[in-house]
């Protein structure tokens, strides 16, 4: 798909692999709409880029359908939608306080599983009343997993669910919107230089970046971000979950 030109959407744009998506989808001409829960992160990002800014909780049915429908409104249908929002949660199984928290497990998977099927149907369903472009396709959607839907650590069971269920239904939507000429993929980031990760200590990250096999360090937005890009231009690409990860493979804690 030629991005230059067409609307396009992401949610938690507001920051980390959020904010560098929407940055380099306007970048490459793009009309771009930044979803987020915190609203002054969205305005600041969408102000940068000139995009527009809608604050909204993914989880939420009706505040995503007056989000994208506000980004209808600004740029017309989104044939590009990234979902970037998420949540991460820890807590074991049985830990030192008793059972792990029912809520927050809930609401990791709440969040970050329902919440990319929730923008991911309502994407689909305006590009699905598009005209088709070259080969026949109408879009392209792209959500965020984790390496850790493969290799959860323990204390990751309630965000490590969550993940494993966007890579699990990304095929079986591949499938089904292929008769519309929607594509949908998934990208597992590994160990990524977000605000949370470069927030640890840097004993902690050392022992992270020690674990990658190469590059030794940590993953960048950016690199995410190009990713994102090359899947929206790469028609072929479709139905899988792409590893950005540096051939690391996370230890067991």
């Amino acid at each position: 798909m030629e991005i230059h030109g067409q609307a396009a959407i992401v949610t938690g744009g507001g920051s980390g692999m959020g904010a560098a998506t929407a940055r380099a989808l306007a970048a490459a001409g793009a009309k771009v709409a930044v979803l987020d829960l915190n609203a002054a992160a969205a305005d600041a990002v969408a102000t940068e880029i000139g995009g527009l800014a809608c604050a909204c909780d993914v989880a939420d049915a009706a505040a995503v359908e007056s989000a994208i429908a506000a980004a209808r409104d600004g740029h017309g249908a989104a044939r590009i939608a990234v979902n970037c929002a998420g949540i991460v949660a820890g807590g074991r199984v049985v830990g030192r306080d008793g059972p792990h928290d029912l809520a927050l497990f809930r609401r990791t998977v709440e969040v970050n599983l329902i919440g990319s099927f929730n923008v991911l149907r309502l994407a689909a369903a305006d590009m699905a009343g598009l005209e088709p472009l070259a080969e026949g396709e109408r879009g392209v959607i792209v959500s965020t997993a984790s390496i850790a839907a493969f290799e959860g650590q323990v204390g990751q069971a309630a965000y490590s669910a969550s993940k494993g269920g966007i890579v699990g239904m990304t095929l079986p939507i591949a499938r089904e919107l292929a008769r519309l000429g929607i594509r949908v993929m998934t990208v597992a980031p590994g160990l990524i230089a977000t605000p949370m990760m470069t927030g640890l200590p840097a004993e902690v990250q050392e022992s992270l970046v020690a674990t990658t096999l190469f590059p030794k360090r940590l993953g960048l937005a950016e690199e995410f971000a190009r990713l994102v890009l090359h899947i929206a231009d790469n028609v072929f690409l479709n139905g899988e979950t792409i590893r950005l990860d540096g051939a690391v493979r996370l230890a067991p804690r």
